[in-house]
């Protein structure tokens, strides 16, 4: 599975999108309301997927065959708060077909 380069971009979309979650609540709202600082270390870890998404977008973008529309609204799920949920959930057939296809018979 984790040779899979679809099964591991479909995971990353995933990670990053709850990695955002875990900065806004509990990086956010714990440096709000205790002297809890988990900011640094959550935005850290979200900047990283981040950056790993967007490389990734650009290296699964051929095997996908996506143009340059899906690949223009794949980076700006990236960017907008909770949109990687739902670039994941309107792309999964598509993902679930390419990881059934790369496996071998």
């Amino acid at each position: 599975m984790l040779a899979n380069p679809v099964f591991r971009y479909r995971m990353l979309t995933l990670a990053e999108g709850w990695s955002f979650v875990l900065l806004l609540v509990f990086g956010s709202l714990l440096s709000r309301i205790s002297d809890i600082d988990l900011v640094m270390p959550l935005g850290m870890l979200h900047g990283v997927l981040f950056v790993l998404l967007v490389l990734g977008t650009f290296l699964i973008r051929r095997r996908l065959d996506w143009g340059f529309g899906t690949t223009l609204v794949a980076l700006v799920c990236s960017v907008i708060p909770l949109a990687p949920f739902f670039f994941h959930h309107a792309k999964k057939d598509e993902f679930l077909d390419a990881e059934r296809a790369a496996q071998p018979a």
